[in-house]
């Protein structure tokens, strides 16, 4: 079933065209990620999808009846409360709520056929869009996103509150189709796993644009590769989708030079110029210009290389000593300890808010510790890639400008020298896009411009605070491929797994409250670790759970009647199954945390559980006193 179909897609910036006669068709089930570099319109073309930006040319077709929801990367609210956010929503399940409101009150100042029937109606529609205990569902899902305060101002949430907010808003509509930029910039990682997992399991279809490849493997089963305007697509998940695209391209260079080999004989022939041209001779000519043309379409692939030469570095490099921060009752640090080494690489992860960038801003005195010593090494050159960095690139300075301002020549690890307009060719800023003001860069431009003014400064530790947000995949292989070969220290914040899985040796856990564990090991290591505990834990708690209701029925004999101590077997047994009851059903909450019906069928059957556990146990307790 086709849910979303676009023809001939047509979208010019003025300076290049991002896309033309681009054909695009969502169905029923699809889960889709589209892939592509920076600059190229991804952001543009789900934006013409969602109806938010008008194409150029070209028309979007959504099916009758078919609802979409769309999330952009930089989410934007109207002033007001989030209360004031919820109430007056424009999506359909908060208009539906809005008219049955309006419904029953015009049904109940004035009951008559016409106010019935339009209540019947509104009724059959909060049905159809579930919407009964809407507020109930969205207060459920901004608490596991750790947004409880509605009184609290828009203007005064972070950009990660902001995502959160917006993704529940978007999830809560029921959506047939999903339009997703970006979701999880900004998001800690055990959010991220849990949008993973609950976007796996829906019935929505998707079309996503993403850099996390981890995410992008567990969500998609399909592949939309944009490259030069027009849709490549593949069948299977990111995995899948560069194996088949290593080999199409190996295949593709194969002939290719094949046409390029046959062309050098060819061309030998048609300078001969032979005087008498038969037909044979034409068709042999026809063929040339053919082979001509297969010879020379193939596109030198631009490569990102990051080569900086890095200072040397001493024998101290950074010793960190007692370090204690909090704000208000709010612990960042309690007593921190830590001496880096040469060549350390270390990943730092935690929930939003736990004080990850302010311990960066420490090491960079830009934040001041409470108490506690910082002593960095004399030959230490920091290369600090912040999120507020950024905000130094003056929107109307041209590209090579704000490079020039850093350094007019770069020297390499070869130890040859380069410009500034060199080097930023290096990093895929063709010349005609250098002299652009940065204002007309995408997310990603800047970001990777910001990131070339970082290691021009030729640092030997590097401090990267989210360093992938924004980053196209060509820029993050090449960055990670960069980062593995550096021989310097790296401290880095990312919620990006796999950047993780490949750059780090070990990672800080900020747990909370102050404390940061530090685990030698992986982050995909540090998770099975945990899922290995949690495991292990449960087991525990039940064996003990058992010992205890085991101790409960060795009761000793007594002078019961015959009918009481048939009636306390039958609770010893009834209470068993009672036990186990309750256990199957709190199991069934913790599984099904995002499916509404099943908590509430759940819930009023675990209330009743544990009413009968409570009757049978204090009669349980009575007549095991009187056995005793």
């Amino acid at each position: 079933m086709n849910y979303l179909s676009a023809e001939n897609l047509y979208k010019d910036l003025g300076e290049r065209v991002l896309f033309s006669e681009l054909n695009l068709s969502i169905n029923k089930g699809d889960k889709i990620a589209l892939v592509a570099n920076n600059g190229t319109g991804k952001s543009s073309l789900l934006k013409i999808l969602a109806q938010e930006e008008e194409p150029d040319g070209g028309i979007v077709r959504l099916r009758k009846g078919i609802r979409s929801a769309y999330l952009p990367q930089e989410p934007k609210f109207e002033e007001g409360t989030i209360q004031e956010l919820i109430d007056y929503s424009s999506s359909h399940i908060m208009a539906t709520i809005r008219a049955y409101e309006v419904a029953l009150e015009a049904q109940t100042l004035d009951y008559n056929t016409d106010t019935q029937r339009s209540f019947e109606q509104v009724s059959a529609a909060m049905d159809e869009a579930d919407a009964w205990d809407f507020e109930r569902k969205l207060k459920e899902l901004l608490t596991r996103f750790t947004i409880t305060d509605y009184e609290q101002p828009i203007s005064s949430l972070s950009g990660g509150q902001k995502k959160r907010l917006s993704i529940a808003l978007a999830i809560l509509q029921n959506p047939d189709l999903l339009l997703l930029d970006e979701p999880t910039n900004h998001l800690d990682l055990d959010m991220i796993e849990w949008l993973e997992k609950y976007l796996s399991n829906s019935n929505m279809s998707i079309l996503m644009v993403s850099h996390d490849r981890y995410f992008l493997d567990s969500v998609c089963n399909q592949i939309v590769e944009m490259i030069d305007g027009r849709l490549q697509y593949y069948t299977g998940n990111y995995a899948y989708f560069l194996e088949k695209k290593a080999e199409l391209e190996a295949a593709s260079a194969a002939e290719i030079g094949k046409a390029q080999q046959l062309m050098k004989t060819e061309l030998e022939w048609m300078r001969r110029s032979p005087k008498a041209r038969t037909t044979k001779s034409k068709s042999r000519i026809s063929s040339f210009y053919e082979t001509e043309t297969k010879a020379k379409s193939g596109k030198k692939i631009q490569d990102l290389e990051l080569s900086v030469k890095m200072s040397r570095i001493g024998g101290k490099i950074l010793e960190l000593k007692k370090l204690y921060k909090a704000f208000g009752s709010n612990f960042i640090l309690q007593g921190f300890d830590y001496i880096f080494k040469k060549g350390e690489r270390i990943g730092i992860v935690g929930k939003n808010g736990c004080g990850k960038s302010t311990f960066l801003n420490m090491i960079m005195d830009l934040e001041q510790a409470d108490s506690g010593k910082i002593n960095r090494g004399d030959t230490v050159v920091f290369g600090y890639y912040s999120q507020e960095g950024m905000k130094n690139l003056k929107p109307q300075k041209r590209v090579i400008d704000v490079l020039k301002d850093v350094a007019e020549v770069i020297t390499l690890a070869n130890g040859s020298k380069v410009t500034a307009s060199q080097m930023l060719n290096l990093f895929l800023f063709a010349p005609q896009m250098q002299n652009q003001l940065v204002e007309k860069l995408s997310g990603g431009e800047k970001r990777r411009l910001y990131l070339l003014t970082v290691l021009m400064k030729n640092p030997n530790f590097l401090i990267l605070d989210e360093p992938t947000n924004d980053l196209d995949i060509l820029t993050l292989n090449k960055l990670e491929s960069f980062l593995a070969d550096f021989g310097g220290c790296i401290l880095l914040v990312s919620h990006d797994r796999y950047f993780l899985d490949r750059i780090v040796d070990h990672i800080f856990v900020f747990e909370g409250n102050g404390h940061v564990r530090d685990y030698n090991g992986s982050y995909t290591e540090y998770r099975l670790e945990q899922a290995e505990n949690a495991k292990a834990q449960k087991k525990e708690a039940k064996k003990e759970q058992h010992i205890a209701e085991k101790q409960k029925t060795e009761i000793p004999k007594s002078k019961l009647s015959f009918k009481e101590k048939y009636e306390l077997e039958q609770l010893e047994k009834d209470i068993e199954k009672l036990e186990e009851e309750k256990d199957t059903l709190e199991e069934v909450l913790i599984t099904n945390a995002t499916d509404f019906e099943v908590i509430a069928t759940t819930t009023d059957r675990l209330g009743t559980v544990l009413t009968e556990l409570s009757t049978k146990g204090d009669r349980w307790l009575e007549l095991s006193e009187l056995q005793s």
